[in-house]
């Protein structure tokens, strides 16, 4: 393993892996049988899996809830979102003479999948396959906008806050205001806090049952565009084309 990798992490999803259509219920041998892994170090997998919501134990047995479902939906939802969004993407770029791009919460930040590029020479704003961090940018607080409220806790509790720029929210208490705005307006708006010079705007993208799956957003120079602009020009627009995409979901 290189230094990158989080070896606890990785024993929790080889337990998780582990459950199935044959194995539906595990003891904590069927675990450690299973994954290779000691019963002591399977134990410590499931017993945190247990305090995540993401498995029951009935004292003897360990079974995955439907919560588990929703690491499988978010891969199907990715993995289709690009090409749904794409026209849609284009459509905002083209209105608003800007690069448009589509974001999904993965692994504590927001993963760009998706993206129309404008024709300017120089585009602002972030390559496919980009992650930057939730607390700073527009489209990370949309997505932690449509978070349960003991799941945004759980981030904000556990979250370190960096600054990116002397403008970047640092505090607990700072992120959660940007959140329950963007919740409360639908957008968010991020101001050169999450790198100088930078501007962006991100709505949510919902489907029929009203969850959020990502955010649309654009980001463009703040020599070029002015905030007001992305509040009253740029948002109506993202906003329609985010609404046409969520009714295709």
């Amino acid at each position: 393993m290189t230094a990158e990798v989080m070896a606890g992490l990785a024993k929790g999803l080889a337990v998780l892996e582990a459950f199935g259509a044959s194995s539906p219920r595990l003891t904590i041998s069927d675990a450690a049988r299973a994954t290779g892994l000691s019963r002591a170090a399977a134990r410590r997998c499931l017993m945190t899996l247990t305090d995540l919501g993401y498995v029951t134990f009935d004292g003897k047995f360990f079974a995955p809830t439907p919560r588990v479902l929703r690491l499988g939906a978010t891969y199907g939802e990715s993995v289709q979102l690009p090409q749904l969004a794409r026209p849609h993407l284009t459509a905002v770029r083209d209105a608003v003479d800007e690069s448009a791009s589509l974001a999904v919460l993965s692994a504590g930040e927001s993963l760009f999948i998706a993206r129309s590029e404008g024709t300017r020479i120089v585009n602002t704003g972030v390559r496919v396959g980009a992650r930057v961090p939730l607390y700073a940018s527009a489209t990370g607080r949309v997505l932690l906008a449509g978070l349960a409220d003991d799941e945004l806790t759980e981030y904000l509790d556990s979250g370190d806050f960096p600054a990116r720029t002397p403008k970047t929210p640092v505090t607990a208490d700072a992120v959660k205001r940007r959140v329950e705005h963007a919740r409360a307006e639908g957008v968010a708006i991020s101001e050169e806090e999450l790198e100088l010079g930078l501007i962006s705007i991100a709505v949510p993208v919902t489907d029929p049952a009203g969850r959020v799956v990502a955010a649309m957003s654009v980001s463009a120079s703040a020599a070029r565009v002015s905030v007001d602009e992305l509040r009253t020009r740029f948002g109506p627009i993202m906003q329609r084309q985010a609404n046409l995409l969520g009714r295709q979901l």
